[in-house]
């Protein structure tokens, strides 16, 4: 893996170093540096703070938030929100670690920019172990491996997510009027499977990927927020609805399933891959922190209110995706195009990340003249393989679940505190802070580990224990 900064044709990079004399951050050590210590590099096309903003919230809010809802029944109607709670909390706190660290670097080496991977390496680098110090590039492939897997596997969700709305809205269409009434059933028209519909989008996604400019993908990114907030108000409004007695849903659910909840809980909060690359586009990334914690107070609270209100409204009949369980009139099918348009374009957000990680080095080794081709080519190729994977496990909410247990929760809550202990052990930490990134690690571990072997035994359970995510629900 390569620790260059993250290139665009048309694009400069930003970053930020402390410009303090001495050779350790400013600020405290559980906390940004100052703003006034940060210092640009580059020149002054960056993205701006509401670009910005933006692609954190497009790179945030996904089809996880539309899972949340059978997450929680996962875990309970009282569990499930103080779990999200905590972990919306972990994960926006290990997002700050990440770049805290990374700016400490930038700071000692001189450089402009530091990814995830070079993060990690250089903390290796800093420990006193001599076996860390000796291997520490592996620690940059390892990250560059798992931030590929979570990207490209957030990419196969997309997948499945846009064919089962679909299929479902296509299914219905001859059934389809303006009578919105829960109670009226809906024949099903028979349509093709929802593997055919994968490979029918596979071409535009890939003419997508072709759009290799964070500042042009702003403005799609932009379009589709708008569909997906209209898409949004629509479904709460809908959810708050005719609650029916929750007195009978229970409180925590059994443990048995709390593991499926970990994995789509922590895939929901899946923006860590896109942190350091976005801070590093903007033209002013003093203003990161503040928006990095606006932003995802923005999703935390989205994520507790649609986990609870969707449970509450449809109790045990909930499904892998909320837009699932909308009744089948013009109105609500709607909004299931309107959030599948969002999450379109969401894909080349996510996208970005493994492509800037995998193509470029590649891209080094033959000759200018072959470059653009080599470059499409291999994002063709890239592109495919998330199609194939997304058709060789159509299940929405296991697919949710075992991206997130696997590497959603190495990157965003196992990697972190333990950068944070490698970067600034040998500097010297409080005792707390030590046992505080320690218990997040743990955390996050267990959670990869059972969250994953829970995901792989549902996984393969015969087919007619599979539920099917894509009937209507009416």
């Amino acid at each position: 893996m390569s620790t260059q900064r993250l290139r665009s044709e048309d694009y400069n990079d930003y970053s930020s170093t402390d410009v303090t004399p001495e050779g350790s951050p400013p600020g405290d050590m559980n906390g940004f540096a100052h703003p006034e210590s940060y210092q640009r590099f580059g020149e002054t096309n960056g993205t701006t703070w509401y670009q910005t903003l933006i692609h954190l919230l497009k790179g945030n809010i996904g089809t996880g938030l539309l899972g949340l809802p059978l997450a929680v029944k996962n875990a309970g109607i009282l569990l499930g929100p103080l779990s999200l709670l905590v972990m919306g909390v972990v994960a926006v706190h290990c997002m700050g670690i990440l770049v805290k660290c990374a700016h400490h670097f930038c700071h000692r080496f001189q450089k402009q920019f530091v990814d995830y991977g070079g993060a990690v390496m250089y903390g290796l680098e800093s420990t006193p172990s001599t076996w860390l110090r000796t291997h520490a590039v592996w620690g940059r492939r390892i990250v560059g491996l798992f931030l590929i897997i979570t990207q490209l596997g957030f990419c196969c969700v997309y997948f499945v997510f846009l064919a089962d709305n679909l299929k479902q809205v296509i299914s219905a269409a001859n059934g389809t009027t303006n009578d919105c009434s829960s109670n009226r059933t809906v024949v099903m028209t028979p349509t093709m499977d929802s593997r055919l519909y994968m490979l029918s989008l596979l071409p535009f996604v890939v003419l997508l990927t072709f759009i290799q400019n964070l500042k042009v993908l702003s403005i799609f990114s932009m379009l589709a927020n708008v569909a997906m907030l209209g898409s949004l108000i629509v479904i709460y409004q809908y959810i708050v609805r005719d609650i029916p007695d929750p007195s009978d849903l229970p409180l925590a659910a059994a443990w048995k399933t709390y593991p499926l909840f970990f994995g789509t809980a922590i895939f929901a909060f899946e923006g860590i891959g896109v942190v350091l690359p976005l801070e590093n586009k903007m033209k002013n990334p003093q203003h990161f922190p503040v928006i990095l914690y606006v932003g995802m107070s923005i999703v935390t609270i989205l994520y507790i209110s649609l986990s609870v209100l969707g449970y509450l409204r449809f109790g045990a009949g909930i499904q892998a995706s909320i837009t699932l369980n909308l009744p089948n009139c013009w109105l609500y099918q709607a909004v299931k195009l309107l959030f599948s348009f969002g999450i379109f374009f969401t894909y080349a957000v996510q996208f970005y990340v493994p492509a800037e990680i995998v193509i470029p080095p590649l891209v080094a080794r033959v000759s200018e003249r072959w470059g653009l081709l080599v470059n499409l080519l291999l994002r063709v190729a890239l592109v495919s393989v998330t199609c194939v994977l997304a058709i060789l496990i159509p299940r929405l909410d296991l697919v949710i679940s075992l991206v997130g247990s696997i590497s959603s929760s190495a990157l965003a809550l196992i990697f972190p505190p333990l950068l944070e202990i490698a970067t600034y052990y040998a500097e010297g930490m409080h005792p707390l802070v030590i046992a505080k990134d320690i218990a997040i690690s743990l955390f996050g571990f267990v959670g990869f580990v059972v969250g994953t072997s829970e995901a792989l035994v549902e996984l393969a359970a015969p087919p007619a224990a599979v539920v099917n995510t894509t009937s209507a629900m009416v």
